[in-house]
């Protein structure tokens, strides 16, 4: 047994296709499958069903999940615990975050905890959510924030990780302006002139949401997509360039709304709530993280 294996049994069931989680994995799919495979052989049970796409787990993989889980999530936990006595950092707050809140929303929202409770110790690391998810189903941090949507399944069970809302956001379609000062890429686009469209990975959350409401829109949109990044940043940086049409996370584009070199593309029906939720799981946190919950329960929305 080894604990990579564990690793990538977690990141093949959460992906349901093995070139994406070699990938993921800084591998390749070859040694990745015989990886899986060296696992499968140690339990004694095929563990994911290959006939069906996205690969599922089988009843077996099914019982295998959680057990694989708290393991990672022990030891990782119990490394961090070790290391922190080691390195006189036991009050150590580690969040996992999304990389467009990482640069955003998070300064922010943790300024505003400062203000109330003084100076914290924290941790980020910024990734893309699903590596973010990962990073929380193996214990290496205590919490995780990315934004979600109803439409956007989170791989984190409700009975074991919870969640709260500790924001709201809006996926808003923006373009350069053109010579006469308008949106250059103004939605719906046309047959004869589709949009170019600046895309998600279909990795990012926030792109599905994006998908989601392009299929459900009254008013289909004509876009040839031309680009696709999980990086709402590199997204924002190509939308300004005058490269095409993308839905962007209004915390990050106040400034050039303000400044004019982003402009609106569509009317509200285009814009796409979503909320900035912070997930943990439910077993006891140690005692800095645990305190840290209570204050952000109690900052959280009155919605919430």
């Amino acid at each position: 047994m080894e604990i990579k294996w564990l690793m990538d049994f977690l990141s093949l069931a959460d992906t349901g296709n093995f070139s994406r989680s070699a990938e993921s994995r800084a591998t390749t799919q070859p040694a990745f499958s015989r990886r899986i495979k060296a696992l499968e052989e140690w339990v004694g049970a095929p563990l994911f069903d290959r006939g069906k796409q996205p690969i599922t787990l089988t009843p077996a993989g099914e019982r295998f999940h959680p057990v694989a889980e708290g393991v990672l999530r022990r030891l990782f936990q119990a490394r961090d615990e070790i290391r922190q006595i080691g390195q006189s950092s036991e009050n150590t707050i580690s969040f996992s975050s999304t990389h467009s809140l990482s640069l955003t929303f998070f300064p922010d929202w943790i300024r505003h905890i400062e203000e109330r409770v003084g100076v914290l110790l924290i941790r980020l690391d910024s990734n893309q959510v699903g590596s973010c998810v990962q990073s929380l189903l193996r214990g290496e941090c205590h919490f995780m924030m990315c934004h979600t949507h109803p439409s956007v399944d989170i791989p984190l069970p409700e009975d074991r990780y919870q969640s709260v809302k500790v924001g709201e956001d809006r996926l808003l379609p923006v373009s350069a302006p053109d010579e006469q000062g308008r949106p250059s890429q103004p939605l719906p686009g046309s047959a004869a002139a589709p949009l170019s469209y600046l895309a998600y990975a279909e990795t990012s959350a926030i792109g599905r949401a994006v998908d989601f409401m392009l299929a459900h829109h009254p008013a289909r949109p004509a876009m040839q997509r031309v680009f696709e990044t999980h990086l709402a940043a590199v997204l924002k940086t190509m939308a300004r360039d005058g490269r095409g049409l993308a839905w962007l996370p209004e915390n990050q584009i106040l400034a050039e709304l303000e400044a004019g070199t982003l402009l609106l593309s569509g009317d509200p029906s285009w814009y796409i709530p979503v909320d900035i939720r912070v997930f943990r799981p439910r077993e006891p946190l140690p005692h800095a993280a645990e305190a840290f919950w209570s204050v952000i329960g109690d900052t959280a929305p009155a919605s919430d």
